[in-house]
């Protein structure tokens, strides 16, 4: 990636909707080319994929908690994959440590986070244990990565 192609995608992290003349405003290049770049970073999976943030608070899930997950086997991809697969999971981490992953959920309140645990974790035959952190404040949450100047 050149420093266009860094600045372009920064653009894009900072706002998906940003239109491609805009982008091409800022770039000091043609619309054309601007989308030809974009559609190379997309081909090359730089760019993997486009969305809108939303608030968990106003879709019902302002519980947000951190699951660190101990298994039979740390390197197990099946157990990922089911973890990955249950409803209110965000992210699933394979990490080093006492740990095999840290997953991170998001539901409506502790009750529900209580019934993910019982009635989903549970059931996933590799793990063996779970220690869940509850989230009371979030200082920064944020997708976009930090890229070079």
């Amino acid at each position: 990636m050149d420093d266009i192609d860094v600045k372009i995608v920064d653009m894009l992290q900072q706002n998906a909707r940003i239109s491609n003349a805009e982008i091409s405003r800022r770039v000091n290049m043609a619309p054309s080319a601007v989308l030809e770049r974009i559609k190379k970073l997309e081909e090359r999976r730089v760019i993997r994929e486009y969305g809108a943030r939303l608030d968990p608070a106003a879709v019902g899930l302002g519980l947000l908690a951190f699951v660190a997950v101990k298994a039979d086997y740390c390197e197990d991809d099946d157990t990922g994959r089911m973890l990955a697969a249950i409803p209110g999971v965000l992210e699933v981490h394979n990490v080093a440590g006492d740990d095999c992953y840290l997953v991170k959920v998001r539901t409506r309140d502790t009750e529900h986070l209580g019934r993910l645990l019982r009635e989903q974790f549970r059931n996933i035959p590799a793990i063996r244990s779970t220690k869940t952190t509850i989230v009371l404040a979030s200082v920064k949450e944020t997708n976009s990565l930090p890229l070079p100047e």
